[in-house]
């Protein structure tokens, strides 16, 4: 039994980077009786049953529990409920407390595209989920206007018109449409329009290149995965965790 176990919840964790992660960091600092592992959960309802191992030290949250998570909660910062999703649990004694790492991987991510492209100030956010809240919340920070794209939303991929594409510097891809396995899928854009104006940011770090990247890169608009934002996230969490 793991004196401290942290770990990740969600639905298919299969191919999730996180365990991998952690478990090369205890080791280069030399934790012994540190752990992490998957918790695969078909139904939300039953997270709470993880209430009752006291080993449990810390937890992430990825897609699709980081709103339904919130009703198992204990506490909850200021940021992670204004944004109203949770990728971070601190856990004392029990005691839930939830946080929203993406916010600040995702700040950290564009901070280093606006190194190079400062004129940022309209964005589409492809998705409505946990993520996006995150990525909306940034923008927001940054005073980016942006409008949310999603099947079922106000604005669709229907009624996105070439003005809202062609005039956006900024474009993100908050669902999981190109992930692995299903890599030959994309978001429904008019993909004619995307030129070299264009930042264009994929969640998606597994492929390296989704289709949606290859698509935007082959019309000379800057790219990025979601690589750099997975590990500013679990690097936050891990301060998180540790502190007193």
């Amino acid at each position: 039994m793991s004196d401290k176990l942290f770990g990740l919840i969600g639905r298919t964790l299969k191919h999730t980077f996180s365990p991998a992660y952690f478990s090369d960091k205890f080791e280069s600092l030399n934790l012994e009786g540190y752990d992490y592992t998957t918790f695969e959960f078909e139904d939300p309802a039953t997270i709470v049953e993880l209430k009752s191992r006291p080993e449990i030290a810390g937890l992430n949250v990825t897609i699709p529990y980081k709103e339904s998570i919130l009703l198992h909660l204990d506490a909850i910062t200021e940021d992670a409920f204004n944004i109203g999703a949770v990728n971070t649990i601190k856990v004392i004694d029990g005691h839930w407390t939830g946080y929203n790492t993406d916010v600040m991987g995702f700040g950290d991510m564009l901070e280093t595209i606006q190194r190079d492209r400062p004129i940022m100030d309209k964005a589409l956010i492809l998705g409505s989920g946990g993520a996006s809240k995150a990525v909306q919340y940034v923008c927001e920070m940054r005073n980016i206007s942006y409008q949310v794209i999603s099947r079922k939303g106000k604005y669709n991929y229907k009624s996105l018109t070439r003005e809202m594409l062609s005039n956006a510097d900024l474009i993100v891809n908050t669902t999981p449409l190109g992930m692995y396995p299903n890599v030959d899928e994309k978001p429904n854009l008019d993909y004619n329009l995307i030129s070299e104006k264009h930042s264009c940011v994929d969640l998606i770090y597994n492929p390296e290149k989704t289709l949606f990247l290859i698509e935007c890169e082959a019309r000379g608009a800057v790219i990025k995965n979601g690589h750099q934002m997975l590990i500013g996230q679990a690097e936050h969490s891990w301060k998180i965790w540790n502190q007193p």
